[in-house]
């Protein structure tokens, strides 16, 4: 389904989708919610429709990035509020997911796809585990949770959106952080904290857009 019309069609479905996003939002305790929620979470479902409609040429693995969209908006926002990623947006997400990839099993008798975004979820939270047990005052459970949705997500994605959507946020999240500690000439910028969830978010999806471009690049 990768096409413009393919584009147009996830714009208007991550948009819709994306209504539910302050609802969400209203499920955690003391989180600003201001006017400016709904248009600007409509616009970020719409702009990631059309990017995984744009990019992606299957159209269950469209469909694996539109139902985690609203959460995801919505993990983004708290996380970057309250240093939080409720487990009651992340878990019936993941579930969701899990749903409509049995559903793909079942419809189309493909089981390399949903096998494949089974292990990326397994992967990913295993990578993050890691990590968490290794240094957990640097990462909270909470990244664990979502990097398992994010991982599915990828994996159905492609096994070079896996790879990209994993390790990118990790770049976008700490080169920032080291340009603006080398301008303003302050270390103590290097050892603040700052919620990597709305970087996982964005990390994946430049995985799914540009996953296998860049690995083309590396690997040419």
């Amino acid at each position: 389904m990768s096409s413009p019309l393919g584009a147009l069609v996830g714009a208007l479905v991550g948009g819709a989708l994306c209504l539910a996003v302050p609802w969400l939002v209203a499920r955690t305790s003391e989180v600003p919610r201001g006017r400016r929620l709904l248009p600007g979470s409509v616009l970020a479902g719409a702009v990631t429709g059309a990017c995984a409609g744009a990019a992606l040429d299957s159209g269950w693995a469209m469909a694996a990035v539109l139902l985690a969209t609203p959460a995801c908006v919505a993990l983004a926002f708290v996380d970057w509020h309250t240093r939080l990623l409720p487990s009651r947006i992340v878990l019936p997400a993941t579930g969701a997911l899990l749903v409509l990839l049995a559903v793909e099993w079942v419809v189309t008798g493909d089981h390399d796809a949903p096998l494949r975004a089974v292990i990326g979820l397994v992967v990913a939270r295993s990578i993050y585990w890691l990590l968490w047990f290794v240094h957990s005052a640097g990462m909270g459970f909470g990244d664990v949770r979502l990097a398992a949705l994010l991982g599915a997500v990828l994996g159905r994605a492609g096994w070079s959106e896996l790879v990209v959507g994993t390790y990118a946020p990790f770049l976008l999240f700490a080169v920032p952080g080291l340009l603006l500690a080398l301008v303003r000439r302050d270390r103590s910028l290097l050892r603040a904290a700052y919620p990597f969830g709305p970087f996982m978010v964005v990390g994946a999806l430049l995985g799914v857009l540009a996953g296998p471009a860049l690995v083309g690049l590396i690997t040419a």
